[in-house]
């Protein structure tokens, strides 16, 4: 489905590469970043653990919040998109689309339940299953593309008139155009720092969580880029900017029409992957808050199978709500404003610790450091910018739920004693 977005908000090759190559980028840039991090500080809850550090108590509790928050409307986004592929793929089922999307999310909520090993067993299928079938898919449309070359692929979009526009909608410009895409792309790559909230679980977290932020990024990174060249030298932009699923597109032109039902399945386990990460790891952020006494303590009790079972039924419900309430669109604005914002806040405490902590006990450190901090930094600056510029009902209400942390951290406050940081 991104791929499609993209394409409609650049309209040309070069610059849709040119995005996803960006968001490449920032997100390996970022994760050498968050590896110092979770290296020096293997303690599980993410971000949050970060922020109380370098922050203290109520940055540490807002950045919490707004990861969760974050990771609820994503969540609800990829269960959304299920349901409509479920549905299309077969229609004769006599439920909709969020009734699916509600099953969906109970499913891997009962597997998160069985423990982090079952929920590790899945994932592994869930990307093993996913990586082979995109990298077939990807042969086959290099094999059957006519010869072109990405200058060829600057294709501009055709408005009602047939006059050539460099994007889709007449009368939106292309620094907007950008934002959105951007949106889509940074929300499609988020899931890179996904170990550190399981950062405590790792048999050596200073070796293993940087090995698996680094090589997690470098290989979800190369896959997209890949589909995105394949699609390019496959199908014309127009088509792909035009189409809910460019991948089905590309399959019927290589396969025929039944191969469009085999892409919907493929879509379909990656987006199971997805939402398995997201089950997996949101509950652990209400768990570190309420370890460090930030949150209700009832947060803090895991089952004997390692689980925070009231984190993960309370993220289920709030997702399951989104779902029937929320919009694709609001969604999908909201959250990328939230990750990026959680970007923004990781390279925040690395500077500070830096500075603050010299002699913290650093395992692995940033080889880039500092101007690749100085990158990402800037770059989610001006990304948030940007998005309050260009989309700003959107942003208005991830700014809202960040307000909203400062009355919630005094209640619970109040209901917590607070240990010491």
């Amino acid at each position: 489905r991104t791929p499609g977005l993209v394409a409609a908000q650049l309209g040309s090759g070069p610059l849709i590469v040119a995005a996803w190559v960006a968001g490449a980028l920032y997100a390996l840039l970022g994760a050498l970043a968050v590896a110092e991090l979770g290296a020096s500080l293997p303690r599980a809850g993410g971000w949050t653990v970060y922020a109380r550090r370098a922050l203290g108590d109520q940055a540490g509790f807002t950045v919490g919040w707004i990861d969760w928050v974050g990771h609820c409307a994503g969540l609800a986004w990829v269960a959304v998109t299920i349901g409509d592929y479920t549905i299309g793929l077969l229609p004769a089922l006599p439920v909709g689309s969020k009734v699916v999307a509600l099953l969906v999310l109970l499913a891997f909520a009962l597997i998160q339940q069985l423990g982090l090993e079952a929920g590790s067993l899945s994932q592994k299928i869930l990307s093993l299953g996913k990586a082979i079938a995109f990298l077939g898919l990807i042969v086959a449309c290099f094999l059957h593309a006519p010869a072109r070359d990405l200058a060829g692929l600057a294709e501009p979009l055709l408005d009602a008139t047939g006059s050539a526009e460099p994007i889709t909608a007449p009368g939106i410009s292309l620094g907007i155009g950008v934002v959105f895409a951007m949106q889509a792309v940074i929300t499609t790559y988020d899931g890179w720092h996904s170990p550190i909230y399981f950062a405590e679980e790792f048999a050596e977290p200073s070796k293993d969580l940087p090995r698996s932020l680094v090589g997690g990024v470098l290989s979800v990174a190369g896959l997209y880029l890949l589909v995105n060249l394949a699609l390019l030298q496959l199908l014309p932009v127009s088509r792909i900017a035009g189409s809910v699923l460019p991948l089905a597109d590309a399959a019927e032109v290589i396969f025929g029409a039944w191969s469009a039902q085999l892409i919907v399945v493929l879509a379909l386990i990656s987006s199971f992957g997805l939402v398995n990460a997201v089950v997996m790891g949101a509950p652990r952020i209400l768990f570190g808050l309420s370890r460090d006494g930030l949150f209700l303590p009832q947060f803090a009790a895991v089952s004997a199978s390692g689980t925070p079972v009231l984190g993960l039924v309370v993220t289920t419900a709030s997702a399951g709500l989104l779902v029937i309430f929320g919009d694709f669109t609001i969604l999908l604005g909201i959250a990328s404003f939230l990750y990026v914002l959680l970007y923004l806040s990781g390279i925040t405490a690395l500077v500070l610790l830096r500075w603050r902590e010299p002699d913290l006990e650093r395992p692995f450190r940033d080889p880039g450091y500092p101007i690749s901090a100085a990158i990402v930094w800037l770059g989610s600056f001006a990304f948030l910018i940007a998005a309050i510029r260009n989309d700003t009902a959107n942003s208005a209400g991830a700014l809202g739920l960040i307000l909203l942390s400062f009355p919630l951290h005094r209640l619970t406050r109040r209901l917590t004693p607070l240990p010491p940081a």
